[in-house]
């Protein structure tokens, strides 16, 4: 592959990375924090325990020890109010649920990609360019639910991806090789007679 050839494979990689993308977010949109958590139901008068767990949120008690506080109306705090925890909860558990549509999509598009840049393109610059736009949405799709999943499906699916690798790199050189030896003029030599 030449210099223009690699700068092509190089667009046609990043160009398919985009179109995944933005493809998967058209379809599954980003989680807000600010859809599930809003601060304008928080404004009031006095915050203690029943106040916060009215509105949602979490008491968290500083132990025997008050907190002084310098207003004359509130001298000591015993505690204070995570005020975006059940709402954090809502917006953790759509993120992951989001994460895992992201994956669910992605990785098998990856895949379909990559297929399809190894066996329906006979021009090198624009095979490897989808093959590595494969490889590119598949570690995105993986990427998004990575925090999500545990050691075990981190492992599984990590030998996985070596095990397409190492297949489609073997399967790759061969082919390169087989285009090469197809390139070739075979001349067969004429056998020597000896004199007599």
């Amino acid at each position: 592959m030449n210099l223009r050839g690699l700068i092509l494979g190089i667009a046609i990689f990043v160009l398919t990375l985009f179109v995944t993308s933005y493809g998967v977010n058209t379809v599954y949109p980003s989680v807000a924090y600010d859809d599930f958590c809003s601060n304008t139901y928080w404004e009031v008068a006095e915050m203690n325990e029943s106040v916060c767990f009215d509105n949602g949120g979490k008491w968290n008690d500083y132990g025997a020890t008050p907190v002084k506080v310098d207003t004359i109306e509130r001298p000591l705090e015993t505690g204070y109010c995570d005020k975006d925890y059940l709402c954090r909860e809502a917006y953790e558990l759509a993120n992951e649920r989001q994460a895992m549509n992201v994956f669910l999509i992605a990785v098998p598009l990856g895949i379909l990609i990559l297929l399809g840049g190894f066996y329906f393109f006979t021009l090198e610059t624009v095979g490897v360019g989808l093959m590595a736009g494969g490889v590119g949405t598949m570690l995105r799709g993986i990427s998004s639910y990575w925090q999500y999943s545990s050691d075990a499906v981190r492992f599984l699916v990590s030998l996985a991806g070596l095990i397409v690798v190492i297949y489609f790199s073997y399967r790759f050189g061969n082919k390169i090789e087989n285009k090469k030896s197809v390139g070739k003029k075979v001349v067969k030599k004429k056998p020597k007679v000896k004199k007599k």
